[in-house]
């Protein structure tokens, strides 16, 4: 039987009505879920800088948020490395990716302290974000140091769209193990930071700067280095000021 054109329309409106609510009140119901998975794969994120992430992969998300709560502590800075007091302002809350479109000066720093098991007042590394471009899409992750504030005890990496099994492999753990040890500063105290190489292969174990690279992924490569250079030079006033290196080694950086 073939319906009046105002029994159409009529119909299509009150469908759109009840779809719209549907979605509505969905969007109202996951949105708090969504939030917690964001906010626990940055914990993971964070953590997997410090810790394996074998472990990590073992613990539930209860164990995680209790984990961090208990071994993390985190402060704001800005690029002259001095803490930013503003009410209601968190390393949390700071949109890393957001703040990459403003000038170096003008962002806000996150710094995330990790302590010691059973001794909230000794500080294990501090944890630091990175955010680049890589071949197709947006690379980001977390870097660690040592509380000389010069080698690397760990670091995370992430991408939007890199392409499998090429520049996708920065999440890979033996690539991101690759930077362990190595050294941000070298002897008279230039950043240096670490320099992934073309090419896949080579032994860079004795080189303090470099750490092999993955083949095909040059362009990938290339923004990590540029990504890893960069937001360390932000950080540098901040990590020379809490080097525990001696007196010496710190005027040298």
């Amino acid at each position: 039987m073939q319906q009046s054109n105002t029994y159409i329309i009529v119909y299509s409106a009150v469908l759109t009505i009840v779809l719209g609510l549907l979605l509505s009140g969905s969007s109202q119901l996951l949105g708090p879920m969504q939030q917690e998975a964001i906010a626990l794969d940055k914990k993971k994120q964070i953590l997997g800088a410090v810790i394996s992430g074998e472990e990590l992969a073992a613990m539930t998300p209860e164990e995680v948020n209790e984990l961090y709560a208990s071994r993390i502590s985190s402060t704001v800075v800005n690029i002259s490395g001095e803490e930013i007091k503003e009410e209601g302002l968190t390393a949390e809350k700071v949109e890393v990716a957001k703040d990459y479109k403003k000038a170096a000066e003008e962002r806000a720093y996150p710094v995330y302290i990790f302590h010691a098991a059973g001794n909230p007042e000794a500080v294990d590394s501090y944890v630091f974000p990175l955010y680049g471009a890589g071949l197709w899409d947006a690379i980001w992750g977390y870097v660690a140091l040592e509380t000389d504030m010069n080698t690397i005890g760990g670091i995370t990496l992430a991408h939007a769209g890199e392409t499998p099994g090429l520049g996708a492999r920065i999440t890979e753990s033996g690539v991101q193990a690759r930077y362990v040890g190595k050294k941000i500063f070298d002897e008279s105290g230039a950043l240096i930071t670490v320099i992934m190489q073309k090419g896949e292969g080579k032994d860079y174990d004795d080189e303090l700067h470099k750490v092999d690279g993955m083949s095909g992924a040059t362009i990938t490569a290339n923004g990590v280095n540029a990504m890893l250079k960069s937001y360390l030079s932000h950080y540098e006033a901040y990590i020379k000021s809490k080097s525990t290196a001696a007196p010496e080694a710190v005027a040298a950086l």
